[in-house]
């Protein structure tokens, strides 16, 4: 039985671009998904196999990467014309080309006046929080006499565009990593924290109040923490909500390292000054530890997954 070969089309799904605008002290940043498909004269490379008419869907991942520096990124709908016009104009078998874009918005973390001796009043500038932002989460225990409640959050995705290094860590013969002197730190935060009340009804915490407070002492501390590791600055959001927060004796983190690599952009003619980078999303770093008030025993689970 005769067959035709109806509509189809090819190309790069879902590539992650982050790009980085720098003026001056101050940062911008578009954080896109980028999915491509072409169409157009594309029957023999189905018929015959060859492939004659088809620009390499690597080519359309390079050219993703590459307009992000040329063009920059002024909005999603701009960077797609862009795109959009050098495929169908450059290239004479590709008859359409078809952009979707997911731009994932972040807004600037605000750091606290109390706070601000510590740092100059442009260093947040670089230091974002994804819009979205997170699932809040409890879990109460009560066996009849004895409380637990443990608060927390989870997908709670945080950024600084600067401010962070990586190096003089230990290597041997399968080390591939280059030291990083300045580099992206973007973590998805999960965290509990466990309350230090029983049942003293004068005591009870003002848990709305508390869950705001937490979780702004904890961005804080990420915008404000110069970074020479993840683990630092793990340890630094821990210890400012056990100092700022006395109904809290226990809290606990799961950062996973969202690792952002700078694109090597030689092959095209263009210099990569921490400007364009690919959004890895595995394998990945996981850094995990209980931050405790001195005196006390650890009683949130190592194991988050089922709280």
């Amino acid at each position: 039985m005769p067959t035709i070969l109806g509509q189809n089309q090819y190309g790069k799904a879902e590539n992650r671009v982050v790009k980085i605008t720098r003026d001056g002290d101050t940062h911008h940043i578009k954080d896109l998904n980028v999915s491509v498909a072409l169409s157009g004269d594309m029957e023999d490379v189905h018929l015959s196999g060859s492939n004659a008419n088809v620009l390499p869907t690597d080519t359309t991942k390079n050219t993703v990467y590459a307009f992000a520096k040329e063009y920059g990124i002024e909005s999603a709908e701009q960077f797609g014309i862009h795109l959009a016009r050098h495929f169908v104009t450059s290239q004479e078998p590709i008859h359409q080309a078809r952009i979707r874009i997911e731009e994932y918005a972040w807004e600037r973390i605000e750091t606290s006046d109390a706070n601000s001796k510590f740092i100059g009043a442009d260093e947040v500038k670089h230091s974002f929080v994804r819009k979205g932002q997170e699932t809040r989460v409890s879990e109460i225990v009560y066996d009849g006499e004895n409380w637990q409640v443990i608060s927390g959050l989870k997908d709670l995705i945080v950024m600084n565009s600067t401010n962070s290094e990586f190096w003089g860590y230990v290597k041997d013969k399968y080390t591939t990593l280059q030291e990083a002197y300045d580099r992206i730190l973007a973590t998805q935060v999960s965290a509990r924290w466990r309350f230090n009340w029983t049942d003293d009804e004068q005591r009870m915490p003002n848990w709305e109040k508390s869950y705001e407070q937490v979780k702004k002492h904890m961005l804080q501390a990420f915008a404000e923490t110069y970074s020479l590791s993840l683990q630092q600055t793990l340890y630094q959001m821990g210890s400012r909500i056990i100092n700022s927060r006395s109904e809290i004796d226990e809290v606990r983190f799961s950062l996973p390292n969202k690792h952002h690599f700078l694109v090597d952009l030689e092959p095209f003619g263009l210099k990569n000054d921490n400007e364009v980078y690919f959004a890895a999303d595995r394998p990945y770093g996981l850094i995990e530890a209980t931050i405790l008030r001195d005196g006390v025993e650890p009683q949130i689970p190592v194991d988050m997954t089922n709280l």
